[in-house]
């Protein structure tokens, strides 16, 4: 590490400005290199940062200068020793800055009324950093700060994804060969629930047939996974069992449908279906119970029973933007998650299979579930769960933090752990940060939830 050069605030601000303020200028309008660079000091965080940060680029195909940006904040605990956590944030196309502020890493934003100045940073006691050497990527290509300066790289799919990665982190290892040797496991949550198990089948059979460097794999987490359209898209009996929709609804379009969800088809299945998302129509889908904000809140809407299972467009609430209260707006008016232009196919439709192939050859998954988001439902995660056919290991129960009941989890043979997050939302650990943080701290450390 002594190599690495420190960037002190003013370098890593023009970064993380074009963030937070949603700037129209491009990775392209600034001055860009290859760096792996120690952080020391953020605009917003008062004094240093209290931890080991650094960000930068890795080349993915050095001919076409394709690179994918990156933040690397090593383990708070025992860095030499502690897992590596590669951390994929959802979408397609949301940032890792995403992740780093809002879900699992150290630093969160100070919620308060926008005075115009930069929003405040503070210390998240909740990161997974606390446990593990965490690695957020900006992907895919086009994600971010991650470019290329040849256009057809930008075509990309769930496939191309999954190589483009495996070949950042082959390119990472070189670049932090000292951990190598850590327990590495890959991780994220929504649309990574298929990147996810594709990525980590393609580094397993990469250890198989020899791929140099060899990378210790233990396995991999998911949360609200996206898996498989039919699984996800059991809105209707998740809608009924919180009282959203009558039983009368409820039997009508289970009957209407037969079961299925995803692609209503039949003029009646249509009609009940349209009369299930008007009742929804003022419910926020990510979190049942929080007020219903324009996607420029960090809690964007999800897009239902859809082949492409992506996250809509913002503002798509219809709420006009400068008229919603703090609660909603977060600390700045125009901030952008995630980015909608990425040319994108989705050419996986199901990462069952993976998930079978990967437990079965001894790998550990934990596959966990805020239990109030409607967009993909824990009702469907333990469908397709249910599908593998594994034996019960350890039944159903409550989990619990400080006493108190956090969730409930099972744990399946192969080394398969499901669990619920209580009141937690889409992105779990945004929702319940010490509950997610004492769940990853147990299963990483093969104790029982």
């Amino acid at each position: 590490m002594e190599g690495r050069k420190p960037v002190f605030y003013h370098d890593i601000a023009l970064l993380l400005l074009l963030v937070w303020v949603g700037s129209s200028l491009s990775i392209s309008d600034c001055i860009v290199a290859d760096f792996s660079a120690r952080v020391e000091f953020l605009p917003g965080f008062e004094g240093p940062l209290p931890l080991d940060f650094f960000s930068g680029y890795i080349s993915v195909d050095e001919v076409n200068e394709y690179r994918l940006f990156y933040y690397f904040i090593k383990s708070e605990n025992n860095p030499t020793k502690d897992p590596l956590l590669l951390w994929l944030t959802g979408g397609p196309g949301c940032t890792a800055f995403s992740g780093l502020v809002f879900e699992t890493g150290p630093l969160r934003f100070k919620v308060e009324e926008y005075n115009g100045t930069l929003p405040a940073l503070q210390f998240n006691p909740y990161s997974w950093t606390k446990v593990a050497n965490v690695i957020y990527v900006d992907s895919p290509i086009g994600t971010g700060f991650s470019y290329s300066k040849s256009p057809p790289d930008y075509a990309t799919s769930d496939s191309k994804t999954v190589k483009d990665l495996h070949k950042f982190l082959t390119n990472w290892f070189i670049e932090y060969p000292e951990f190598l040797s850590n327990p590495l496991y890959i991780a994220g949550d929504s649309y990574s629930g298929i990147t996810v198990p594709v990525l980590t089948y393609e580094i397993a059979n990469g250890i198989d047939s020899g791929y140099r460097p060899v990378f210790n794999l233990k396995g991999y987490l998911v949360g609200n996974p996206v898996t498989d359209v039919e699984f996800d898209s059991q809105l209707v009996p998740f809608a009924h069992g919180m009282g959203l929709i009558s039983d009368e609804l409820f039997e009508a379009t289970k009957i209407s449908c037969n079961g299925k969800y995803a692609f209503p088809k039949g003029s009646q299945c249509n009609v009940n279906m349209q009369a299930v998302h008007e009742c929804l129509s003022r419910i926020n889908p990510v979190h049942i119970l929080e007020p219903l904000c324009p996607f420029a809140s960090p809690r964007p809407r999800v897009e239902i029973g859809t082949g492409l299972r992506r996250w809509l467009h913002e503002n798509s609430s219809g709420i006009p933007l400068q008229s919603t209260p703090i609660f909603c707006r977060g600390t700045v008016k125009e901030w952008k998650r995630c980015n909608y232009g990425i040319n994108f196919k989705a050419d996986v439709t199901s990462s069952v299979v993976y998930h079978y192939n990967l437990t079965m050859r001894g790998y550990s998954a934990l596959i966990y579930s805020g239990d109030h988001d409607s967009g993909v439902p824990f009702i469907g995660t333990q469908a397709w769960i249910r599908s593998l056919e594994f034996p019960i290991i350890d039944d159903w129960r409550a989990w619990l933090v400080d006493g108190q009941v956090a969730g409930y989890t099972r744990k399946y043979a192969n080394n398969l752990t499901f669990a619920t997050v209580k009141g937690a939302g889409h992105t779990a650990p945004e929702y319940k940060p010490k509950e997610c943080a004492a769940m990853l701290k147990r299963w990483i450390s093969n104790e029982p939830l």
